[in-house]
This record gives structure tokens, C-alpha cells and sequence, in this order.
């Protein structure tokens, strides 16, 4: 995570400038490939039509698990497209958009092994695509926008581009150290796959991996995760935010099965300037939901739902209202 040779950057970066089949007539979706010392980044550009001069242009950093730059997943029953959407209304208001794969997902498949991976290098890769974006003329403000766990990565990357980064955005992101959540939600799994978890747990807090997991607690803590986990308990989200002196907007629904409305709440009392959005009936795929669990999740595999109206405002008016 610290600031080593980005130059890399500059010389290694590519843009593939054969445009994708358009769908939207009022945006160009353009695939992007980054190169740096531990990785190629793939990606895509979004950029509205018949817009003149620089614009504005957003670096959307993906949500827990093995997400795609849509924002899917077939390992999380996720096909909800929420980044590609959410591209998709920003290039309607005028604003670039830059969405990517994170490590070991689709077409970032790397030969990076499970127990290898770093919650640091989604940082680094943030912060390549962030310096890549400032060198690029054709963009005034970079906007850091990261969703759940994507939040902490896009402050920690933010806070090393200072001078890069114009403004940030959480959007269902945490306020707590990660353990902490993670302890609430194994609450509804029976006793003793929550305390079997929250053993290990404890034992990564204090550096130490733990080789024997119960079978139950495998999609969950398994040896060959245990050092990432390890190294993403290291933050607390509050801490690191307090370190930006640069525009923050704050977005937390209340219908999120996943981040409860108090991580959005702690974020924002670190600091009073800190613009804080509270979506009535927004959940984690950021649409319209109920709080009852399975017409929640339902929202999870309907693409053709709209994003939360409101959401989409907040988060144009706020790039818009930046100098």
C-alpha cells in the first residue's frame, strides 16, 4: 500500500480503444487493462456521449467476495449488475466511470492462490487505477466511490493519493472493524459454529492462523483465507477515514441485510463535515427492497430492478457540487 513506483503506471497502462458493442446510445464502454508489478487490472471506461471538455470520472471499487465489475457473482447468486447500472446513470448526468474485476475474478484471473491474496492488494490495485486516472487529460475530478468492503479499500487508497483523489464516497461501507460485524452475523449460525468461528477469529487478531477448521466454518474462515482475513482486521474504518481531508459522502440503506444503518452512523460522526445520506428501504444491491429476508434477496438476481432513485441523485449532486 505505500506509495512505490507508480510510474509503472504511465508506462505500463493500456487502453484498448476498440469500443464494446453499445447498448446505451448516450455512453461508450471502452475495456481498460492496467498492467503493474503483481498484476494485470481489466476493466471498463464509461463515458458519456456528446459531452465536451474534461468530466468528471469515478472509480467504483467492488462490495465482499468474488464480485465482478458489474457487480455479479455465480459463487454469491449475485446477478444484480449494480455497477454496470450505476455507470449507466452516472454517463446519463455527464460523469466517466471506471468499474474493474477485482483480483481472481473475471477476467482478472491471475495465477494468484487464495492464500496469497491480501486485503492490501485491493488497496494497491486502487491506488494504480486512481494514478492512472489523474494522468489521464480527459478527466477533471477523480471520485473514489467504494461499496461494503470496497469502502475501506477506496479510504485506504485515497488517503495515499492525496493529491490524485478529489472527493470519496462510502456506499454501504463499514464503520466498525470488520471482526465486529462478523461476530453479529455468525449469531444466527448455531452455537457451535459461532464460537468455533469466533475462536479463530480472536487467534487471527492477535497474528496467529489457525490450520484446523470445523468443516462447517469452511466457506467462512478457511485456512487458505485466514491471512487475508488477518490483514483486513487490521483497519478500523473509523480511524482511516479521519485521515481524508478531501469531500466524503456517506450512503447507508436501512433495508441492508448485510451492513446495518450504524456502520454509515460511525462513519459519520468522525467528522461533521462529512455529508451523510440515509436511503429509506435501500439494501446492499442498492435497490428498492423490504426489510422481510427472501423478497430482500430476490433483488439479488433481478437485474432489470432500477437502482434506488435517490441514491443516484445524491451521488450525481455530489460530484456535480465539487470545485
Amino acid at each position: 500500500m505505500k506509495k512505490v513506483c507508480f510510474l509503472v503506471v504511465a508506462i505500463f497502462s493500456l487502453f484498448i480503444l476498440s469500443a464494446q458493442a453499445q447498448t446505451n446510445p448516450t455512453l461508450t464502454e471502452t475495456p481498460v487493462t492496467l498492467k503493474t508489478l503483481s498484476t494485470t487490472i481489466s476493466g471498463t471506461l464509461a463515458s458519456p456521449n456528446g459531452v465536451s471538455g474534461k468530466i468528471p470520472v469515478v472509480l467504483i471499487i467492488a462490495g465482499t467476495g468474488p464480485i465482478d465489475r458489474n457487480g455479479n457473482s455465480e459463487k454469491l447468486n449475485i446477478k444484480a449488475d449494480t455497477y454496470k447500472l450505476l455507470a449507466e446513470a452516472l454517463g446519463k448526468a455527464g460523469i466517466a466511470s471506471l468499474r474493474y474485476d477485482k483480483r481472481m475474478v473475471g477476467e482478472n484471473q491471475t495465477h494468484q492462490k487464495e492464500d496469497n491474496l491480501r486485503f492490501d492488494d485491493y488497496v494497491d490495485d486502487a491506488i494504480a487505477l486512481i494514478n492512472m486516472l489523474k494522468n489521464d487529460q480527459r478527466f477533471s475530478n477523480v471520485v473514489v466511490l467504494g461499496h461494503g468492503d470496497g469502502s475501506l479499500a477506496g479510504i485506504l487508497a485515497a488517503a495515499d493519493t492525496e493529491e490524485a483523489t478529489t472527493a470519496f464516497i462510502s456506499v454501504e461501507g463499514l464503520g466498525r472493524r470488520a471482526d465486529v460485524l462478523l461476530k453479529e452475523q455468525m449469531k444466527s449460525k448455531p452455537g457451535y459454529m459461532s464460537d468455533g468461528f469466533n475462536k479463530i477469529l480472536d487467534s487471527l487478531k492477535v497474528g496467529s492462523v489457525q490450520k484446523k477448521v470445523d468443516i462447517s466454518l469452511y466457506p467462512y474462515i478457511r485456512p487458505s483465507i485466514q491471512n487475508y482475513m488477518m490483514s483486513w482486521l487490521r483497519f478500523d474504518p473509523t480511524d482511516e477515514i479521519k485521515k481524508l481531508k478531501i469531500p466524503v459522502l456517506i450512503v447507508q440503506g436501512t433495508t441492508d441485510l448485510e451492513i446495518p444503518v450504524i456502520e454509515g452512523d460511525k462513519l459519520k460522526h468522525v467528522r461533521s463535515s462529512y455529508t451523510y445520506a440515509v436511503m429509506r428501504g435501500m439494501n446492499y444491491v442498492l435497490r428498492d427492497a423490504p426489510a422481510d429476508k427472501d423478497k430482500n434477496l430476490a433483488t439479488y438476481t433481478q437485474p432489470q430492478l432500477p437502482l434506488k432513485p435517490e441514491l443516484v441523485s445524491t451521488v450525481v449532486d455530489f460530484i456535480k457540487g465539487l470545485k
